[in-house]
């Protein structure tokens, strides 16, 4: 399934006066955000890529056109020479396509509905949320389904409390927002061709199309509890940032190793191997 990715927003709340970097391009770690949700989704399988530019789109052409693989990857000098003991890059195929400095989001998708049009479902998501989510399980859930659409459904993040007040003023309960029986949009977003019927010109994504798919019984919704964090503002990257370097990082799926081998160190011995044969 093709993965389109809209990273063309102004990203009013990421911004600090002094950086004109578009918010899928704050950094977590040595990447930016960007990088992490599109290697989320080729952990899965999933390396065919549509960016949907606008917004600051040099910086994202300017980062892949000059990618090191050596930010992410280890890797052997020899002799002058970078032999790398990884790749992250390698085989996936990423399409730049400029879609607007102000359109929504709706209508980014709509500029590239060639690129999609022949698949039987695509991905469709932010560039600046992470999580853990089983994407296998969401692309089975939908794929069962007559839905046009799909999206995460995830508790509301806010921390306010809930209070249910009676007519003369008394508390009966208190409670967080995320244990009450609500959902928000989260993302992760999945389509059948078929919603390129539903959009119109320079329209919302979800207010305008998903929220009618969804009247007539076309959406449905994958509902997720664990590990889900949105980027949108200055705090929320940092709080990201902080589980990287502290190691807590769910979304992370990629590191995941096989504890009954060592991987690393048989490609370090196979990378001297065929370093002195050459010599």
């Amino acid at each position: 399934m093709k993965v389109v990715l809209f990273c063309g927003g102004y990203g009013m709340r990421m911004r600090d006066g002094a950086s004109d970097l578009p918010k899928p391009m704050h950094p977590v770690g040595p990447r930016p955000l960007i990088w992490h949700v599109m290697r989320y989704y080729a952990h899965f399988g999933h390396k065919d890529f549509v960016l949907c530019l606008g917004y600051g789109a040099h910086h994202i052409k300017d980062y892949f056109l000059n990618y090191d693989e050596t930010q992410s990857n280890d890797f052997v000098l020899h002799q002058g020479e970078v032999e790398l003991m990884g790749s992250d890059i390698k085989d996936w195929n990423i399409t730049f396509v400029h879609t607007g400095l102000g359109s929504p989001i709706g209508e980014r998708l709509r500029r590239v509905k060639a690129l999609v049009a022949d698949e039987e479902m695509f991905h469709a998501n932010y560039a600046d949320v992470l999580t853990d989510a089983p994407l296998d399980r969401m692309v089975e859930q939908f794929a069962a389904t007559d839905a046009v659409g799909q999206l995460m459904a995830v508790p509301p993040q806010s921390a306010f409390h809930c209070v249910d007040v009676t007519e003369d003023g008394r508390l009966d309960s208190i409670t967080t927002l995320q244990e009450m029986p609500l959902w928000e949009n989260g993302g992760y977003l999945m389509f059948r061709p078929e919603v390129f019927d539903y959009i119109e010109k320079d329209c919302d994504l979800v207010g305008d199309v998903c929220a009618p798919l969804a009247s007539k019984g076309r959406m449905s919704a994958y509902r997720y509890r664990g590990f889900w964090q949105p980027a949108d503002t200055v705090k929320e990257r940092n709080a990201l940032e902080a589980a990287f370097q502290s190691g807590a990082r769910p979304w992370m799926l990629w590191e995941s190793r096989d504890t009954d081998r060592d991987p690393l160190q048989a490609a370090i011995a196979e990378l001297h191997r065929s370093s002195h044969q050459r010599d």
